[in-house]
């Protein structure tokens, strides 16, 4: 009898156990979402406008989420080591990445192989959108793009750009350039616009073209020479730079995007609520001022909309790659 009593009070003891288990689960889930840090992913170095956009707007975003946002830059691979970092994590909202134009489209086109999908990830939306710029180390002399292609034209492979690395519009703007200029200049890739600004600004490479908000202040410092943007029009931060196609090159258009993904998977409602957190946060008189004095604007399409217009960035990117006679690797 006795020892029927233990096994009962063990028994109790267990299922009580069990049941708080059980319980705790249940609160935990039942938490609304957020209840703890997200993180952003920053597929490019410090430096870049991937960076600069994802500390610019995690302060504001964290305040309309409730939560601290925490940027964590994992560089490399032409973002491909970041995409992959992202793609690990839970499908739960609180790891997104600051993908952009070349992981999230242009890769697509340039890599046989690559570790990821479109289909592997969902769009919050594209948070800023900008065009590049031609810039130029000040010792070279020329201070237009025809005097630039002059320059390269009567010295072959005496020049270079640099990039933020395969596949970025970095690096598709100066083949672009390359090859409707018909010169030869040499690509330098580097595993963020950061460095390559670095190696730029030190005389190590010629000339990049760059996305407009990571350039900006070296070419108001006068550090760095701005020879044309790649817009439709002038940029109004600097009114006395030409367009690309004012310069004689009239398919010469990029626009550089940025935007944060989810692994696929994530519930819409979590979706939904990160889109509206984020959307808020572009909307703020602070984020707004920021990216017009990048060069740059904020976009802030819905999930469904920034869908079909990646798949439609893709498409184009393929025929730049064709174009440029980029093979994949």
């Amino acid at each position: 009898m006795i020892r029927f009593q233990s096994l009962h009070k063990q028994f109790a003891f267990l299922w009580g156990a069990i049941a708080a288990s059980v319980l705790s689960t249940s609160l935990v889930f039942a938490q609304p979402f957020p209840n703890k840090p997200v993180k952003i992913i920053v597929t490019a170095a410090p430096g870049g406008t991937t960076d600069i956009s994802s500390r610019a707007l995690s302060d504001i975003l964290g305040k309309e989420l409730g939560q601290s946002v925490i940027v964590e830059n994992k560089a490399g691979g032409a973002g491909i080591i970041g995409i992959q970092a992202l793609l690990a994590a839970p499908a739960d909202g609180y790891t997104m990445a600051m993908g952009n134009i070349g992981p999230n489209a242009i890769n697509y086109s340039l890599y046989k192989s690559l570790p990821y999908k479109m289909e592997d990830m969902e769009p919050i939306t594209i948070v800023i959108a900008n065009p590049n710029v031609l810039v130029v180390n000040p010792e070279v002399p020329a201070k237009t793009v025809a005097e630039l292609v002059a320059l390269a034209k009567a010295n072959p492979g005496k020049y270079s750009f640099a990039s933020s690395g395969r596949g970025q519009s970095i690096h598709m703007s100066g083949e672009l350039f390359k090859t409707q200029a018909g010169i030869d200049i040499i690509h330098v890739p580097y595993k963020g616009a950061g460095p390559a600004l670095a190696d730029l600004l030190a005389g190590q490479t010629s000339m990049m073209v760059d996305n407009l908000p990571s350039s900006m202040q070296y070419i108001k410092a006068g550090k760095l020479r701005p020879l044309a943007v790649t817009s439709k029009n002038r940029v109004p931060e600097l009114p006395d730079v030409p367009t690309m196609i004012q310069s004689g090159y009239p398919n010469f258009e990029v626009t550089a995007w940025f935007g944060l993904f989810v692994p696929a998977g994530t519930p819409k409602p979590v979706i939904d609520k990160l889109y509206v957190a984020v959307k808020k946060a572009l909307d703020s008189p602070e984020i707004k001022q920021r990216w017009k004095d990048l060069g740059g604007w904020a976009v802030g399409d819905t999930p469904a909309n920034t869908k079909l217009f990646i798949a439609a960035e893709k498409k184009k990117w393929e025929l730049v790659a064709q174009q440029a006679k980029i093979e994949a690797e």
